[in-house]
């Protein structure tokens, strides 16, 4: 499979390794410094770029007829714009908010966590995420699908970054220290115990694997989908 990568920083180079490994070819290298480029080359296009260009680079794939998946954070507010044109011109695409296999186990355990602890009032449950100090977005991505799948199954309506205004908000705390792909916890907090589950990334290969994965997949398809797709998550619950 001929490869485009929309962002060639830490995540793409990773990419990069992992899909060369899995016999891949990469066509095309955009970052920053590139201007001119035919997207058209590639079979799929894989979207690590940053929040202020990634609508731009997902429309140009989709307009185009190349499949595409994105895990860059940060963009959402375009998201329903990006599902609408894939809609229109027919087109094939994964936005996730993390692609790593073990982050989307996570996630299904976070939100069962959720129904359990539905109509147990003494637990406040709260969000921590870890993170280099390269990430540009706070919260991250991933803390925001979390905080999305307690709200979904539990009795909180929002989240908050840092400080909650009442006490159905989740309050998602940030920090970045050098050196951290990613850790994760979500904590449910009573005056007798707590209980938390965690997930803590070693380095980034996981993400881009899934992110490769997902784009193998992807391809000969119409539609937009997610990692429960890709993963058969569904299926098998």
């Amino acid at each position: 499979m001929n490869i485009a990568l929309l962002g060639y920083g830490r995540m793409g180079k990773t990419i990069e390794q992992i899909a060369l490994q899995r016999g891949h070819k990469i066509v095309l290298k955009v970052d920053e410094n590139t201007h001119e480029y035919d997207i058209r080359i590639a079979d799929c296009a894989i979207d690590f770029s940053i929040p202020t260009v990634a609508y731009s680079n997902i429309s140009n794939c989709l307009l185009n007829k190349i499949p595409v998946v994105s895990g860059t954070t940060g963009w959402l507010n375009q998201y329903i714009d990006a599902t609408n044109l894939c809609k229109v011109e027919q087109g094939a695409f994964i936005y996730a908010s993390n692609f790593s296999v073990g982050v989307n186990i996570f996630f299904e355990l976070n939100a069962y966590l959720a129904k359990m602890m539905k109509n147990l009032n003494s637990y406040n449950v709260s969000i921590e995420e870890i993170h280099h100090v390269n990430k540009l977005d706070a919260p991250s991505g991933t803390a925001i699908t979390l905080a999305e799948g307690v709200i979904a199954n539990n009795a909180a309506k929002s989240w908050a970054l840092d400080v909650t205004k009442n006490e159905n908000e989740i309050p998602i705390t940030s920090k970045r220290i050098p050196d951290v792909p990613g850790t994760h916890t979500v904590d449910y907090y009573s005056e007798v115990d707590s209980i938390s589950i965690k997930h803590v990334a070693h380095n980034r290969n996981g993400f881009a694997l899934g992110a490769v994965l997902a784009a193998e997949w992807l391809v000969g398809k119409k539609g937009i989908y997610t990692m429960k797709d890709v993963l058969g998550i569904n299926k098998n619950l």
